[in-house]
């Protein structure tokens, strides 16, 4: 019974704290002529930096810790690299998904 809690409450941070990444919200935004590779980390460093558009250049808005949100829209960024380089140069994979 405590693994299958512990396992609930990793679930659910995880959950939570995706919900939250840049990367998650690039994806997820759909706009075109937004940047694709490595957009959620570009999302944080725009934020980082004062950006004040972010909606308007990526189709998400900045995260609330984009310094903390930095490290892992960077890794997962880079997990979905080839996807979203594949995205960029225009190769249809087949892939579709969501709602």
């Amino acid at each position: 019974m405590n693994k299958r809690l512990s396992c609930l409450v990793l679930g659910l941070s995880l959950a939570l704290s995706l919900s939250g990444c840049a990367t998650v919200r690039t994806l997820d935004a759909a706009k075109p002529d937004a940047p694709v590779v490595y957009a959620g980390t570009r999302l944080n460093l725009y934020a980082l930096q004062g950006g004040c558009c972010a909606t308007d250049r990526f189709g998400a808005e900045a995260p609330a810790y984009p310094a903390a949100d930095l490290p892992v829209s960077a890794l997962l960024d880079t997990l979905l690299l080839p996807l979203s380089l594949a995205t960029a140069i225009g190769l249809n994979l087949g892939i579709s998904g969501g709602l």
